[in-house]
């Protein structure tokens, strides 16, 4: 449907019965979207595209450099032809203005006799007006006929059959570089070849193709073109490309919806998986029962918990709204992933298609990711802790990872914020203290190194134990330290002296300062497994 009327248009209608055009008769196609009646020389900043522009020349003085200037304001600011009434006015238009509308096709229109501009440019803006809303009844209808349609299709392919067939157009859409549909249907390389060369010089779609990206969970997760070699696109087609992206998206969506779900109904040979009671060869033959061409190098597992310890009016979190955007994500960077729920927490099997020397850090990029996705209140990222277990090379020590993957929430839960790891292999010291809180006394242990200087902050409101954490992180450098406490020199000195006495002069020999220093870790560990209901933390340790 053609939503626009041009200039070839407007001469069939009654006012342009006795017109001229002088110059630009090639350019008769161009679109008009509006009309304006106009005696000023300086336009460039009243116009926006596509305007036919109506005037009597007053403004121009009969120069013809103040003309041939106007012309080449109205050309570069896109107008879509000048009409001119000749008379007292205007008598010719010079031959350099008609050579340079021709040579820009741009077409300019003589009346050579006097007519009503109020009427004209009525005319033309209820033609305009009633082109634009037969385009919206037709948008709507589309609509409707798209959305009755979606209830019944189990594939997207009728969706691009549906766009052909009303627009009369080449759709492709491509999902990646190896999973492309065209309607009709046409040869990969061809197609690609069609999309390469539709592009001009600035790398932008030019009129006779458009592009929408489809976009599920707010990720790219498609892009959906149109083309036509035998006429150009228009705004018309643009907003039915839209609405039927729109659609795309929402198929799709319900497809990870349904898919989703029917795998957590299948998961039970992933709870024995997950728990080690099935066997390398079984598990590579189950996957490959699932997909001939997967071939994973390893993987991990993840666990998600909801928690609301800040807010308990929290809402629940849609758990399979959640591993479609998991999945989503994460796919792409290379992970197969399998999810299940055990113990209302969320686990997911992160099979590896890549290597597995950069695993972390596309872990990290992932879940970065997911943390910008703007999903509202329907995933509650801020809501949620994430442990991932280690990374094991064989497929049947996928349960190492589990176990590794649930200690890595325990510790988050007993480290204070800035301590805390996403990741296993992140958690070194604090793995260690935990085992020494289970099998022994560690608030002993952390009494019998750290005692005096505890218990002089506590009997005089002192800053020995800040000073003593802050001196160890600077590796003894008294400039760093001063600056890092805000203290001046001679301050720090004092307490040096202080810890000196309390700890002994040779507090920072290696093997004494090593001690201390995990002793503070597990300092810190206890002071944060002890907060209160709250999350306040209560510091008997500090007696504050």
């Amino acid at each position: 449907m053609n939503t626009s009327i041009t200039i070839e248009e407007i001469l069939m209608r009654k006012y342009f019965n006795l017109t001229d055009i002088i110059a630009g008769s090639s350019g008769i196609k161009r679109q008009v979207k509006w009309v304006h009646c106009m005696e000023v020389t300086q336009i460039s900043h009243l116009l926006n595209g596509n305007e036919l522009i109506l005037t009597t020349g007053l403004g121009w003085k009969k120069c013809d450099d103040t003309f041939l200037s106007y012309l080449k304001q109205l050309i570069q600011c896109n107008a879509a032809g000048l009409c001119i009434e000749m008379g007292s006015n205007m008598l010719t238009v010079p031959q350099s203005a008609i050579d340079f509308a021709n040579e820009h096709q741009f077409p300019i229109i003589l009346f050579h006799e006097e007519v009503p501009f109020v009427k004209i440019t009525q005319d033309i803006h209820t033609l305009i007006i009633n082109k634009q809303y037969q385009m919206i009844s037709n948008l709507e209808n589309y609509s409707q006929q798209l959305n009755k349609n979606l209830l019944e299709m189990d594939h997207y392919e009728p969706i691009l059959k549906f766009l052909h067939s009303y627009l009369n157009v080449q759709v492709i859409l491509i999902f990646n570089e190896n999973d492309i549909a065209t309607i009709p249907r046409t040869k990969k390389k061809l197609t690609y070849q069609m999309i390469a060369d539709d592009y001009d010089e600035k790398t932008k779609l030019k009129k006779t193709m458009l592009k929408q990206a489809i976009q599920v969970l707010g990720e790219n997760y498609a892009e959906l073109y149109i083309y036509s070699d035998d006429r150009e696109l228009t705004d018309f087609d643009s907003l039915i490309l839209d609405r039927t992206a729109t659609a795309l998206a929402q198929h799709l969506l319900r497809e990870l919806y349904i898919e989703e779900k029917k795998m957590s109904e299948e998961s039970k040979w992933l709870t024995d998986w997950i728990e080690g009671e099935i066997g390398d060869e079984a598990i590579r033959e189950r996957l490959s029962y699932i997909d001939p061409k997967m071939q994973l190098d390893g993987g991990m597992v993840c666990i998600c918990k909801q928690h609301s310890r800040n807010n308990k009016s929290a809402a629940k979190l849609d758990g399979t709204y959640f591993k479609i955007m998991f999945r989503t994500v994460f796919e792409q960077y290379g992970f197969h992933v399998f999810s299940m729920e055990i113990h209302q927490q969320l686990v997911f099997i992160l099979g590896d298609n890549r290597s597995s020397e950069d695993w972390k850090s596309r872990v990290a990029s992932a879940v970065d990711r997911m943390m910008k996705m703007d999903l509202g209140s329907r995933n509650r990222m801020g809501q949620l802790s994430m442990g991932f277990g280690k990374h094991v090379q064989r497929l049947n020590e996928i349960y190492k990872s589990y176990e590794t993957a649930r200690e890595t929430l325990l510790l988050q839960d007993s480290l204070p914020e800035e301590s805390r790891s996403i990741f296993y292999q992140d958690l070194h010291m604090h793995r260690m203290i935990s085992l020494l809180n289970k099998h022994g006394n560690l608030e002993e242990t952390v009494h019998e190194y750290l005692g005096p200087v505890i218990e002089y902050d506590k009997q005089n409101n002192g800053e020995l134990m800040p000073t003593l954490k802050s001196y160890l992180a600077c590796n003894g450098s008294k400039q760093e330290t001063s600056k890092q406490l805000f203290i001046v020199r001679q301050t720090l000195y004092h307490r040096l002296e202080k810890l000196e006495k309390l700890l002994g002069s040779d507090f920072m020999r290696s093997d004494k300062r090593l001690g201390l220093e995990f002793m503070i870790f597990a300092l810190d560990f206890l002071q944060y497994s002890s907060r209160d209901v709250t999350g306040n933390y209560v510091d008997k340790y500090m007696g504050k």
